[in-house]
């Protein structure tokens, strides 16, 4: 005969649920190439509209950049 310890096992009783991993959302891909994009083209249009504009402005320059790094960052968040 079976003691009381031995059917808890079988039966699963006491154990933690496992979680699983379902993956991305849909949105993590768009916003990881759209900023990676968007972030390059800033950058692009601060030094190719040089002419226009004057003078490169760093402001541009960090926001270019700032996109680039929340695209790196969703770049990591992808499963």
């Amino acid at each position: 005969m079976s003691t009381p310890s031995e059917l808890d096992e079988a039966s699963g009783v006491g154990r933690t649920p496992v979680k699983v991993d379902t993956g991305s959302s849909p949105l993590v891909p768009i916003v990881m190439f759209g900023s990676l994009l968007v972030g390059a083209g800033v950058i692009l249009f601060n030094y190719l509209t040089e002419d226009i504009l004057g003078t490169p402005s760093n402001w541009y320059l960090l926001g270019g950049l700032g996109l680039v790094l929340v695209g790196i960052i969703a770049a990591t968040q992808y499963r």
